[in-house]
């Protein structure tokens, strides 16, 4: 019995990974990566690659070199979630040996080491260890304040308050101000328009640019400057309730902890529309840290509908026709799903929560992790990261927004961001 020590090979040229058909060249690709952002990151810890390993020679049904390049593909997939060099050495070791002790022939070998390759990639997704590392993510009380998330009400239960909200002097019983265009409109007691009144606004961001001399606010729905006449046309003016819709929130519960400490993680976005009563909830996705549905559903707003916007909203009259689900029923069920300790991902988080009148502090909200160069009130659109960083298109103008889409896509930001942290843990 021979003992055959594996050194680091030397890296090849820095080019774009692709995946291959040949799970040997897979293996040989995914180390020799690993080994290249270790030298980019820091060349003084060239120690935690070139750490020897031991392999055991013990017959011929696998050629040895297939062995060495899967024990250290292994390693660099351990070294992402393993405590210490050595820990993560040790744990190469034992899931190449147990490989080999299961297969009986080269093939059987492949197939096994492709399996356990795929389950220490996905390892710090499991076990609660995603929901621990989503934790350095969480927003803070402040950062909740500061981006107008509910908070609870200390001096009335059931009641929330939004630390960004402030009071506008053309406010009262019988009177609101458009959230699209800023003008002040009459209503009934019941919340109706009390005249048909257009509403001329810019359904786009605010964007600067940089031009000779200064730099310059145009719209990004028409690239007209700030203060230009709207490029969109509605029926009627609307407003999102955020100034009188502070009532009926509930606040997530306290629950005993889970044997493994792992409260659960979901990523959660929602749909609305413009009602009498303001910016109603129309359908709520969750999904879980496998991307799975956990729960979709349309739901019933409580005022009449005086605009669906497509940009906010996938629903039409003929979904919702039919719908009996109501805002009462979707809180039993996500206060029966989630506690106080659930993380809960998505993007501008704070008008979920408002939609769905749920006071929750424990959130990892995209559009923090991943800021706006010029920082808040600014946010970068969850498309624009789909792109930027999963290299993938979002939220399709045409279809309109879809909250099952956009749940998924905040997920799986997380997972790619959690990933890419992980790869840089100081050894």
């Amino acid at each position: 019995m021979a003992i055959v020590f594996l050194e680091a090979e030397p890296s090849g040229e820095d080019t774009e990974p692709s995946e291959s058909d040949d799970p040997v060249e897979e293996c040989r690709r995914i180390f020799d990566e690993f080994e290249r952002e270790v030298q980019k990151k820091d060349c003084g810890r060239q120690v935690s690659t070139q750490k020897r390993l031991s392999i055991q020679e013990s017959g011929s049904k696998v050629p040895l070199e297939t062995r060495q390049r899967y024990a250290k593909s292994f390693l660099a997939e351990c070294f992402k979630f393993c405590n210490t060099v050595n820990e993560a050495i040790d744990k190469a070791l034992i899931e190449e040996q147990s490989v080999y002790d299961r297969c009986g022939s080269k093939n059987m070998y492949l197939n096994f080491a492709v399996k356990t390759l795929k389950k220490l990639r996905d390892h710090v997704f499991t076990d609660g260890a995603l929901y621990e590392l989503l934790k350095d993510y969480l927003l803070t009380e402040e950062q909740l304040n500061e981006n107008n998330f509910p908070r609870p009400n200390p001096e009335k239960n059931g009641s929330a308050i939004l630390t960004g909200i402030v009071k506008n002097t053309g406010y009262s019983a019988f009177k609101r101000v458009c959230c699209r265009c800023g003008e002040v409109y009459a209503v009934t007691s019941s919340g109706e328009h009390r005249r048909k009144e257009e509403c001329n606004y810019h359904s786009g961001r605010v964007l600067e640019q940089k031009v000779p001399g200064g730099t310059e606010k145009r719209y990004s729905c028409c690239e007209r400057i700030i203060g230009s006449a709207g490029c969109q046309i509605a029926k009627l003016h609307v407003h999102d309730g955020r100034r009188e819709k502070l009532e009926g929130f509930m606040k997530t519960l306290i629950k005993s902890p889970p044997f493994d400490g792992n409260y659960g993680v979901y990523a959660l976005d929602c749909e609305m529309c413009y009602t009498t009563h303001g910016m109603e909830l129309t359908r709520v996705t969750v999904v879980d840290a496998k991307l799975q549905v956990v729960y979709d559903t349309f739901v019933k707003p409580d005022g009449k509908v005086v605009d669906y916007d497509i940009r906010l909203s996938g629903a039409t009259e003929d979904v919702l026709k039919n719908t009996t689900t109501s805002l009462r029923d979707v809180q039993a069920i996500l206060l029966n799903l989630f506690s106080a300790d659930t993380i809960l991902i998505g993007h501008s988080l704070e008008n979920d929560l408002f939609a769905l009148k749920l006071i929750h502090g424990t959130v990892v909200d995209t559009s923090i992790v991943f800021p706006h160069r010029l920082g808040l009130p600014h946010k970068r659109a969850l498309r624009s990261l789909m792109a930027d960083y999963l290299r993938r298109i979002c939220q399709d103008d045409v279809g309109g927004h879809n909250s099952r889409e956009d749940a998924i896509a905040c997920m799986e930001l997380m997972l790619w961001k959690v990933k890419e942290d992980n790869k840089r843990r100081k050894w």
